[in-house]
């Protein structure tokens, strides 16, 4: 599976560990940046590279990390076909698979440290949407806005 990972400043040192923690778990893996720690660098940046990555490359999965998760998971969200959900544990991630399709993982490098973002990491990339027809009703309603990009 690809994976393209991003983070800002703040989740620069945990991304570094996710990265090599994912290549050792044998995951194709992309780093969108940040590519040196530069602080107060914007989370747009490296949010908008793996949210376009994911659209283009159907089948890949994204993982962002900020500070709070929140700016990465708005950001991605933006993106017609990205389903980015903030996750804090392995059942919210699983769920956000699961349930709804989410394609980009977005994670808290404030709140969350390196061994509880592997577990839920892995159960988000190792959960397959179920597809129930209410579900992929509910899924494709997402992308009825009309503006954009």
């Amino acid at each position: 599976m690809e994976v393209f990972v991003g983070a800002d400043y703040k989740g620069f040192e945990k991304k570094q560990s996710l990265l090599k923690f994912l290549a050792e778990n044998n995951f194709q893996v992309t780093d969108e940046g940040a590519y040196e720690y530069n602080e107060g660098d914007d989370f747009n940046d490296p949010a908008i590279a793996v949210a376009k990555d994911v659209r283009e490359n159907i089948g890949s999965m994204g993982i962002l990390i900020c500070d709070s998760a929140h700016g990465v998971t708005i950001q991605a969200n933006r993106f017609k076909g990205v389903r980015a959900a903030h996750c804090s544990n392995q059942e919210s991630a699983q769920l956000a698979r699961g349930h709804d399709d989410a394609n980009v993982l977005c994670l808290s490098a404030h709140f969350l440290d390196e061994e509880t973002m592997r577990g839920i990491v892995l159960a988000f990339l190792n959960t397959n949407f179920v597809s129930l027809e209410r579900r992929v009703r509910r899924i494709n309603r997402l992308d009825e806005r009309e503006d954009y990009d």
